[in-house]
């Protein structure tokens, strides 16, 4: 037990420090609570699809619902169902396996209906591509009006990217 206490204290704090890195947060969410008022009136609705990824782009967008990034007060939520959702956001590569689930996904979405493909394997299927068991890129699969790349891309590049689907 003191050698662990010993070690810890030798070591000292791993994390990084903080940096007021709030302000590029805050500009992108504002402008973000902007477009999304003059879209949608009051809130923007995302439901999000992994269709085969490796599970980094997911882990990207739990912290940008963290409470650094909070995501929520700028007017954007998640919801379960296709049926209540602005925005598709698709990751990963669309395995054969869930082609057929995506395409349901995206007819039940209301119109208009926004679909971002994230990350590189969500852009053009990645290390997988196109193989028996992968068609590829989400473009494959249903329309899609933007692409942010990154493997996986950051949560500033997720905002930014959300923005620009709602600028277009």
């Amino acid at each position: 037990m003191f050698s662990v206490l010993r070690k810890s204290l030798k070591t000292g704090c791993l994390t990084e420090k903080f940096s007021p890195s709030a302000p590029p947060v805050s500009r992108l969410g504002s402008n973000l609570q902007k477009e999304i008022a003059r879209i949608f009136g009051k809130s923007l609705a995302i439901r999000m699809v992994d269709a085969g990824s490796c599970n980094g782009c997911e882990l990207e967008m739990h912290a940008v619902n963290n409470s650094f990034y909070d995501i929520e007060r700028f007017g954007i939520h998640f919801v379960a169902s296709p049926r209540h959702a602005d925005l598709l956001l698709v990751t990963g590569p669309v395995s054969r396996h869930m082609q057929a689930a995506l395409k349901r996904t995206y007819e039940a979405m209301p119109a208009p209906k926004l679909v971002i493909a994230m990350g590189d394997c969500g852009a053009d299927g990645g290390e997988f591509g196109i193989s028996y068991a992968s068609c590829g890129a989400v473009a494959n699969v249903i329309p899609v009006d933007a692409v942010i790349r990154g493997c996986p891309p950051t949560p500033l590049q997720l905002l930014g990217g959300i923005l620009e689907v709602l600028k277009q």
